[in-house]
């Protein structure tokens, strides 16, 4: 039975992307672009799935498998970090929060049943149980210059700071200056809705989300991305995602090593082409590596004026180049712009 969420969705014109779990749209991808860009727009976040775990071991649990320190975060706080195989490639990018005792993980729905699962397989004695979040909690994304006034018109306070938590029949979760994301049950959802479009917010959809994400160089990794990179490679430990103090999980030698001995030969960098958006997992091409793959495309979204915005990985020697292109050497070549922090 489909939830009184989606049933809402439906009927305000949300059309799901046949292609891509849980991605939708309201009819204009790029239009949808430029709210984001001018003005304050909600977002169904239904391209992200939930995973809750509960019980007495759950936080020393999730401490051991992922890359952030689990143990420490508080009720009223956030975090991002990574879910890596032993070799330290990243099989999902997370933000985690806590409910009371429990902890939601929050990834892109397309590989959430299939990370669900591998957890579950490291629980073994553990006093830990996973589920799935997605069917109990529905979140919206705002974001634009009248975040704060849209909250106060509900009664809910943004929190003072980038990865904070205020609220609790409804969470906000602060992602960056101008962004938020409220958590609440599939049924208030629609209501919620309602209230902030009469209070001015603009519906967009996953598109808008994405160019959102590339703004600020937050990495998602999907299913085409996954066990690719190190985080480091996704710029992960400048944007809180790792913690090199904490103890061992699994990839943890690896991503120490390379931030400690190693030089990193790839990054991921913001760029522009003047076509329609790649697909995730996209190789690019530059000449001093002739044939051979010298990074791929992360995520992608159009682009307010025309063409398309993207993250990519690439190799730091090519982007020094700046001759990188998409698909083949003959394909569109990238332009690159600055990111909100500085990749060395």
């Amino acid at each position: 039975m489909q939830s009184p969420w989606l049933l809402h969705l439906d009927q305000v014109g949300a059309r799901f992307s046949e292609a891509t779990p849980g991605a939708l749209s309201f009819g204009d991808e790029r239009a949808e672009v430029v709210s984001a860009a001018r003005e304050t727009v909600m977002v169904p976040l239904t391209h992200l799935g939930l995973i809750r775990t509960r019980g007495e071991d759950a936080a020393s649990f999730l401490h051991n498998l992922f890359s952030s320190d689990v143990k420490t975060l508080q009720v009223h706080h956030a975090q991002r970090g990574s879910f890596n195989t032993p070799k330290g490639r990243m099989l999902a990018s997370l933000v985690i929060w806590r409910e009371t005792s429990d902890y939601i993980l929050q990834l892109s729905a397309d590989i959430a049943p299939a990370i669900q699962r591998k957890l579950s397989m490291y629980v073994l004695r553990s006093k830990a149980v996973l589920s799935d979040a997605s069917a109990d909690i529905a979140m919206i994304g705002l974001a634009g210059p009248n975040v704060a006034h849209l909250l106060d018109h509900l009664g809910l306070k943004l929190p003072p700071e980038t990865m904070n938590v205020s609220g609790e029949q409804i969470r906000v979760i602060r992602l960056d200056g101008a962004r938020v994301m409220l958590a609440t049950t599939h049924a208030a959802c629609p209501e919620l809705w309602r209230k902030l479009e009469a209070a001015g917010a603009k519906p967009a959809g996953t598109a808008a989300w994405h160019w959102l994400d590339i703004q600020q160089g937050i990495p998602l990794i999907t299913a085409a991305t996954q066990d690719e990179f190190v985080a480091q490679m996704l710029n992960f430990e400048l944007i809180g995602g790792v913690n090199f103090k904490k103890g061992c999980y699994p990839g943890q030698e690896i991503v120490a090593r390379t931030q400690y001995l190693g030089k990193l030969k790839k990054r991921m960098y913001r760029a522009r082409i003047d076509g329609d958006a790649p697909a995730p997992g996209t190789d690019l091409y530059s000449p001093d590596f002739g044939e051979q793959s010298i990074g791929k495309v992360l995520m992608s979204a159009p682009a307010p004026e025309s063409g398309s915005e993207l993250l990519a990985v690439i190799q730091t020697s090519s982007r020094e180049g700046d001759d990188v292109h998409l698909g083949s050497l003959a394909g569109e070549r990238l332009s690159f712009g600055a990111l909100p922090y500085t990749v060395s």
